[in-house]
């Protein structure tokens, strides 16, 4: 698997690098925000499907790449108009976007991927009382006040919206139907292992600090951490943006 952050400031301004569907889909938001984002995840994917798949990164090559969802919501790749062999997942959070590529066949098999990226901030006792289970809620309750449990409470919802979509359900699932369990210590290369339970087995997942955020995966499969693409922004270093309140719509 692969790893990669972007920000909302390195996407072009130009819309070479996107497909005629894409550029579609711009033209018809409406509002700064959600345009924003969308060209966020969709430049922070295309760099990762270019990089995982050869191709040059260059606006024509990522031209030919698309990002399309299934019916659940799930996004997927195509280049050329063929679905291409890899899974993808993608989140977004304050101007900046994480995208988790899959190996494609052949290479080792990740199976289905998810990943997510909140900021480490105050999560009221109510969100924690209504969406974690009481093992979760144990865990942010032993951490100490302020920034450890802010990170606690966050890494814990990270890592259920990261196994939510391993699953192809994302939101519309009981948060409490997945259980997040955290091992061992953090590695040299940053990321730190941990599991997610449900009714269907046992996900095995990431998740890593940078600065202000904190970023999870899942897989439906035992797995290396990712690596991280020489094309990735320095996530640690990065602030959060929410350039769209100068001007709320397009």
């Amino acid at each position: 698997m692969w790893w990669l952050a972007h920000g909302e400031h390195e996407v072009p301004s130009t819309p070479d690098w996107l497909t005629g569907h894409e550029r579609d889909h711009v033209a018809s938001i409406r509002f700064t925000k959600r345009r924003d984002e969308f060209l966020t995840r969709r430049w922070t994917a295309k760099q990762g499907v270019a990089s995982v798949l050869g191709l040059d990164g260059s606006p024509s090559s990522l031209a030919r790449i698309e990002v399309a969802h299934h019916p659940s919501g799930a996004p997927y790749a195509l280049v050329d108009g063929a679905v291409a062999d890899v899974e993808v997942s993608i989140s977004d959070r304050a101007g900046w976007a994480v995208c988790l590529v899959g190996a494609p066949a052949g290479v080792g098999r990740s199976g289905r991927v998810g990943v997510d990226l909140e900021i480490v901030e105050p999560r009221t006792p109510g969100f924690v009382a209504d969406f974690f289970t009481a093992h979760e809620r144990a865990r942010v309750d032993a951490a100490p006040d302020g920034d450890q449990r802010d990170e606690a409470a966050n890494l814990i919802w990270s890592a259920k919206e990261a196994a939510l979509k391993v699953r192809r359900v994302g939101l519309r699932a009981d948060t409490r139907s997945v259980e997040v369990h955290l091992h061992g210590s953090c590695r040299p290369d940053g990321w730190s292992p941990l599991s997610v339970v449900d009714a269907d087995g046992e996900m095995h997942g990431w998740w890593r600090r940078d600065g202000v955020f904190v970023s999870a995966i899942a897989c439906d499969v035992p797995h290396e951490p990712p690596r991280t693409l020489a094309t990735s922004a320095r996530l640690a270093d990065a602030t959060p943006r929410h350039s769209w309140l100068d001007r709320p719509t397009c």
